[in-house]
């Protein structure tokens, strides 16, 4: 139902964390009401179709997947990238769906993920202090570009445009056809015992798209390329949905549109408000004060949301924080996002859990493994190291487990670019390809956080779904493809 007392601006009256300081604010309201008249990027019917697919993800009758960049660049918004970055979730997702017998929803963090939050305000290059790099929509990335320009909002608006447009267009036209595992090389994977699981995997996905093929699952039209007039069938087209942290609330009000919706009837009707930038966005462990800025405004919005879920949280704050964006405890509406670290993982998770459950709030229970593990080496790149990653994600399957919850879902940091020889980037420690501390320099592309290659992210796909396949045939056996990627013991 409703706030009465709500309104996309009401967000102004409270303490705001992370707000950017434009030095020209005229120029700034200028640019957010040439935004505001722009067209939505997303419809209230796509927003309404992932509310429905993501309570089906709390009934366990799916599982999701939220993968992308940490941060987006505008130099990054080219054909090849974002073609590398939807077929890896393509990927990911179809190898999810083989051990998991489930749907999976998914939704990129890509068409808007711009922002960044930073714990100071200004850093210190070259022995001159600078405002701080706060990302493409921002300022820019070199320490005499720092200066906030409001214009850059307008140029996050087209690039995003852009990026979703050929997102569009690759998911109608073909690109989420099945391609046939074997096609996928294994050539990275340095274990003989590894590779050994990962082709039993891929000889299995093989065998059942054969097996659909040879019944006629793909038959008729489904059986021509799109470009020479099939149909895309069910083998050939796939949901996908948009997201980005919702850090700066001034573009975020812009993108705000007001909508009618049934509430009893075709005949009874009810104005509410969504958030048109983006399918789903999240609030950050930074930005979620329960008397703040941020939380007045995701509030009020119809989108499904997500919230970051640290060690910092305490209970009793988790289930405010639920009662202020969920009064009604409406189904679809609230995905917590658990990022503690594979070390902590242990001492907070299970509180979490037992007291959302108390609170009967329906939720989504996402495992972020990602920002709890970040660490730097030696020599003095930003990483994450796969064993670490794996052990919290499989942790918090068996601590969900153990308290009669589930996990319903991963957020992932990673991509699928190659360069121009065809090499994935070196930015995640460990993995099935052993990638060494040595390697780091070799491809670290990433400005923001490091992120999982293509051949790590695999790695990730292969062992939930071979979790699941053992969990779905009853087999509680010791999981090799864990012990052969380097997971540790944390709990």
């Amino acid at each position: 139902m409703a706030d009465l007392n709500w309104c996309p601006s009401s967000w102004k009256s409270r303490p705001a964390a992370q707000m950017v300081d434009y030095p020209d604010q005229q120029h700034l309201e200028r640019v957010l009401a040439k935004i505001n008249a722009l067209p939505p990027l997303v419809t209230p019917a796509e927003i309404e179709r992932l509310r429905f697919q993501l309570a089906a993800v709390q009934r366990n009758e799916a599982f999701l997947l939220h993968a992308g960049d940490c941060a987006e660049s505008f130099d990054a918004c080219t054909q090849q990238n974002i073609s590398a970055k939807i077929g890896l979730i393509l990927s990911f997702s179809l190898i999810l769906i083989w051990g998991g017998r489930l749907p999976v929803v998914r939704i990129g963090r890509i068409a808007g993920q711009y922002a960044k939050p930073r714990s100071s305000k200004t850093e210190t290059i070259d022995n001159r202090e600078v405002l701080s790099f706060r990302g493409d929509n921002v300022n820019g990335l070199g320490s005499d570009d720092r200066t906030p320009d409001p214009e850059r909002l307008l140029s996050a608006y087209f690039h995003s445009t852009a990026t979703l447009n050929y997102v569009r267009g690759l998911l109608t036209s073909g690109f989420a056809s099945l391609h046939h595992p074997r096609d996928w090389s294994l050539s990275h994977v340095r274990s003989p015992a590894l590779r050994n699981e990962f082709e039993k995997i891929t000889q299995g996905l093989s065998d059942a798209l054969d097996f659909s093929h040879t019944i006629g699952a793909d038959s008729g039209r489904e059986s021509v390329p799109f470009d020479r007039g099939g149909g895309r069938g069910v083998l050939g087209e796939v949901d996908f949905y948009t997201s980005h942290e919702g850090l700066m609330l001034d573009w975020e009000q812009a993108m705000t549109r007001e909508a009618d919706i049934a509430v009893s009837g075709p005949s009874s009707k009810e104005k509410v408000f969504y958030n048109t930038s983006a399918h789903f966005l999240w609030i950050g462990d930074r930005t979620r004060q329960l008397d703040g800025a941020h939380i007045e405004y995701f509030r009020g919005i119809r989108n499904p949301i997500g919230i970051k879920v640290g060690p910092s949280l305490e209970n009793a704050e988790l289930i405010r924080l639920l009662q202020i964006v969920n009064p009604d405890k409406e189904s679809g509406r609230v995905t917590l996002i658990t990022r503690y670290g594979a070390g902590k993982i242990g001492d907070h998770l299970a509180g979490h859990i037992e007291a959302v459950k108390l609170s009967r709030h329906p939720v989504t229970w996402v495992c972020d493994p990602m920002h709890g593990n970040t660490l730097t080496s030696r020599s003095g790149f930003k990483t994450r190291n796969f064993g670490t990653i794996i052990s919290e994600l499989t942790s918090c399957i068996s601590i969900h487990a153990a308290c009669g919850s589930r996990l319903g879902g991963v957020s992932l940091e990673f991509t699928g670019e190659l360069n121009d020889e065809g090499f994935s980037v070196t930015e995640c420690l460990g993995g099935s390809m052993e990638l060494s501390e040595e390697q780091l320099g070799l491809r670290y592309q990433s400005f923001c956080d490091p992120r999982l290659n293509f051949e790590q992210s695999l790695d990730v796909a292969f062992l939930i779904s071979n979790y699941f396949k053992e969990e779905r045939l009853g087999d509680k056996g010791e999981n090799g493809i864990y012990a052969a990627l380097g997971g540790r013991n944390t709990v």
